[in-house]
């Protein structure tokens, strides 16, 4: 569950943080009090986008820290499989925001916003206003429903999306394939000179860099001779250089090293100079002797080096791509010569893989079809118990003109919500508060399959009131008992039902405006209750009222 937010800098926030607790928190406050914020916050936490407005002004960063307890055996194992390991039960997630970037981290190690995203999905689901209307696309339900049924499924969505991705692309070969004659003697003709054209080369695997070193030296020959003469004559031969000075130095401390012992030294360390440098000069004058710029040779390495950057330009950034390519082409010259052979080939696993797909499509489709009865029972009888009266809800499918990558099924949500009305899909029907309440049906259901611990509700009192809200409260109450529950709410009928109320209040402090958030005691709630039942003016009546329904509500 979620134990803690923590939240600096965001908004309307300075900073915050909040304990939740187990089973149902409610947050409540006026409009415009910053609850959309608090919401905002976990999900920028989650990995969703930053808004560049969200910094408050004059700060330069803001953070938003969520800690989770995870004691659930299944999650943590999912979690270990995305290299998460939970320290003492806890998982943190935070999220530092700057005016330029946000640096996602798990357990204090930066990570990818793809990975953060990854791992809250198993610790929480937010469902916002948004998500009502995301209901109403037929997508969005086969996506439901096929995470309702995925133990059914096991892996054969993930091997039937592979399976069409191989037959599309057969499909693709086999269209291109189906050219005229004319065009493939063209294309034949074309590529056996591209061929020719690399294997006249006779190309080396790293030959063109041997070429450019030898190039290189040849380029600057006369600049490598000159230096390596004017070295030689200053270390030997005739005239004053540096060898003649060395061995005048060794004489001249020769002839005193008797008088003193201590000049030994210095001689060994002359003679010992006197010999590198009588050996350097008759290596360089080796070097001189040996080298020599060959004409010949320096033009026919400029031609190889040509011909090879030539080849480069068509066919590949080196001798190796070159070679490569040529490799490739040659397949394709043998498939050109012998056509026939090679469409018999290409149909035959076409057909195959069809085959193979189609067996996929059928074994997904029967599966979902079982499924959706089971889910849409379920999803009936919840609404129900959150007033509808004579509610009828299926699942409609039919085939697609082509295969998808999740098979050939083209399936909606039907309902009709009054008695001797037609099944019809949910856009046609339901209005804003029926929409909220199928939501909540639909979570509910989903929650029973899912492993999620905490689900947040924004305003999933939408457009429903008086007993309506009371029984969408009940539903709500019954969802808290299995998880935990983060809800913002404007009726008090929900609100009455809290294991923890939290109020968000704006105020002014030194001159700037902030939004806190803080735990209400009994007494409190009770207020706030009031507050929500008779607005402005809250009499003594009201909060009898107020009272009596948080009592009812702990009853349940």
């Amino acid at each position: 569950m979620l134990q803690s937010l923590h939240v600096k800098n965001l908004a309307l926030i300075d900073e915050t943080e909040v304990e939740f607790k187990p089973g149902l928190n409610i947050l409540s406050g006026e409009t415009g009090a910053g609850k959309s914020i608090i919401i905002g916050s976990i999900s920028l936490a989650l990995g969703e986008k930053v808004p560049k407005e969200l910094l408050r002004d004059n700060e330069s960063s803001a953070l938003v820290e969520l800690v989770f307890v995870v004691e659930d055996a299944s999650t943590r194992k999912a979690l270990e499989e995305l290299s998460v390991e939970p320290e003492d039960d806890l998982v943190i997630l935070s999220r530092k925001i700057t005016s330029g970037r946000a640096v996602a981290r798990i357990n204090g190690e930066a990570v990818s916003v793809s990975r953060l995203k990854a791992v809250a999905a198993l610790l929480i689901d937010i469902h916002g206003q948004h998500e009502h209307q995301s209901l109403l696309s037929k997508k969005k339900q086969l996506e439901i429903l096929d995470a309702f049924a995925k133990h059914g499924l096991g892996d054969r969505k993930e091997r039937l999306g592979v399976c069409f991705r191989e037959y599309r692309k057969l499909s693709e070969e086999w269209s291109e394939a189906n050219t005229d004659e004319s065009e493939r003697k063209k294309e034949l003709s074309f590529l056996e000179y591209e061929v020719k054209e690399i294997r006249d080369a006779d190309l080396k695997p790293g030959e063109d860099e041997e070429l450019e070193e030898t190039f290189r030296r040849f380029t600057n020959g006369r600049k490598i001779m000159d230096a390596a003469a004017a070295a030689a004559a200053l270390t030997g031969g005739d005239g004053e250089n540096a060898s003649e000075l060395v061995g005048r130095a060794l004489r001249e401390i020769g002839g005193v090293t008797q008088y003193d012992s201590r000049l030994v030294d210095l001689e060994q360390q002359l003679a010992d100079i006197d010999g590198l440098l009588s050996d350097f000069h008759h290596e360089i004058t080796a070097y001189l002797d040996t080298e020599d710029f060959d004409e010949e040779t320096y033009y026919e390495t400029r031609q190889r080096l040509d011909l090879i950057n030539h080849l480069k330009s068509k066919y590949g950034n080196s001798v190796e791509e070159i070679i490569s390519y040529c490799e490739e082409k040659e397949k394709r010259i043998t498939v050109l010569n012998d056509y026939d052979e090679y469409l018999n080939r290409l149909l035959t696993s076409l057909k195959q893989k069809q085959k193979e797909l189609d067996e996929l499509c059928t074994q997904v489709s029967d599966i979902r079809k079982t499924q959706a009865e089971l889910l849409t029972k379920a999803i009936g009888e919840a609404l129900l118990d959150l007033n509808f009266l004579d509610v009828k809800f299926t699942m409609d499918f039919r085939k697609t003109e082509d295969y998808t990558s999740t098979g050939t099924d083209d399936a909606q949500f039907l309902i009709s919500t009054n008695p001797g009305e037609p099944l019809k899909p949910l856009a046609a029907v339901a209005s804003g508060g029926e929409l909220s309440r199928i939501a909540l049906a639909l979570k509910t259901v989903m929650a029973e399959s899912d492993q999620i611990a905490t689900l947040i509700f924004d305003e999933i009192d939408s457009g429903i009131s008086g007993r309506t809200a009371q029984m969408v409260s009940e539903k709500m109450h019954l969802l808290a008992a299995n998880h935990q529950i983060i809800c913002i709410t404007h009726l008090p009928q929900i609100a009455a039902m809290a294991d923890a109320h939290f109020l968000i209040e704006k105020s002014v402090e030194h001159e700037s405006t902030v939004s806190r958030i803080h735990l209400l005691d009994e007494e409190a709630s009770v207020a706030e209750l009031a507050r929500m039942l008779g607005g402005v003016q809250i009499t003594d009546t009201v909060l009898m009222n107020a009272r009596e329904m948080k009592t009812m509500a702990h009853m349940k």
